[in-house]
């Protein structure tokens, strides 16, 4: 599936000849200047005056918990919150061949000195979550800013790991697996499951502290299935849920973990407003 998708002509803005293979265990790929500079600027602006603590889900129940394995902070953006977003939401689509309709909203991170995410998968170990979209079938990591040291992107189960070359201007931490060094403007597609749709292990990833400077990414992950739903019905008081598990999503904390699609904003109201009281 990897080979044809990225043999296919340049279109719809993507110039396949930016992009580097850099692992088929896992299947991960870099695209050098998917975003430009002011793009980038903007997705941290929208971001910088709401982020709150990253939360992590729980691998039994699903609910969304804090943990000192993510010290990041981050928000989520609207789906097609303005014209900018708009258009790399497209532009992902086009890159992954993945439908826009099956990826979440875009989760912005920000991460200062000595803040990390520990090695994780991204595909669910949780039925709950799986619910909603299935497994997250790929990553988009986007690069919203340099890092003058740290901060790196590593799999530690990749195979090409120890054929990796590294000098001192890498991590202590980025010796542990195959890594990938944040740049502004850079994406990093990497698959969490096989072509059968089977659980990829070595998809394991994490982000590596940072000991110099911030580290600001964008993070869009897409599910095997529609991650919407269709246009809202209405209750007879103008109030409800439009899927029969919003009561146990909220119950798990997902109002507060995952309030773009559970409560939605101005303009795009979420699918779980009942559940979540704010109707």
């Amino acid at each position: 599936m990897a080979g044809w998708l990225f043999c296919c002509c340049t279109s719809r803005g993507i110039d396949l000849r930016r992009v580097t293979q850099l692992s088929w265990n896992p299947r991960a790929f870099l695209y050098h200047g998917f975003l430009s500079d002011a793009e980038c600027d903007h997705l941290v602006k929208l971001a910088k005056d709401k982020l709150e603590k990253s939360m992590v889900a729980d691998n039994d129940s699903g609910e969304s918990v804090m943990s000192e394995v993510r010290t990041s902070s981050g928000m989520f953006l609207s789906k097609n919150q303005d014209e900018v977003v708009t258009r790399i939401e497209r532009r992902i689509a086009s890159w992954t061949f993945l439908p826009e309709e099956n990826g979440e909203a875009i989760q912005i991170l920000h991460y200062e000195h000595g803040q990390k995410y520990e090695p994780h998968y991204d595909f669910f170990h949780d039925k709950v979550n799986q619910e909603l979209g299935g497994h997250r079938v790929a990553t988009v990591l986007m690069y919203l800013s340099d890092v003058q040291k740290g901060g790196e992107t590593i799999f530690p189960n990749a195979e090409g790991k120890l054929q990796q070359v590294k000098d001192d201007t890498w991590s202590d931490c980025a010796s542990d697996g195959y890594a990938v060094k944040p740049r502004k403007g850079d994406a990093l597609l990497f698959f969490s499951l096989h072509p059968n749709a089977t659980t990829d292990n070595f998809s394991l990833h994490g982000s590596c502290p940072v000991i110099e400077g911030e580290k600001w990414s964008a993070t869009k992950w897409i599910h095997v299935r529609s991650f919407e739903y269709p246009p809202h019905a209405t209750s007879a008081n103008g109030c409800g849920d439009e899927n029969e598990l919003c009561s146990s999503w909220a119950a798990t904390g997902e109002c507060e973990g995952n309030p773009s699609y559970m409560v939605g904003s101005d303009g795009a109201p979420g699918f779980c407003r009942k559940s979540c009281g704010v109707c």
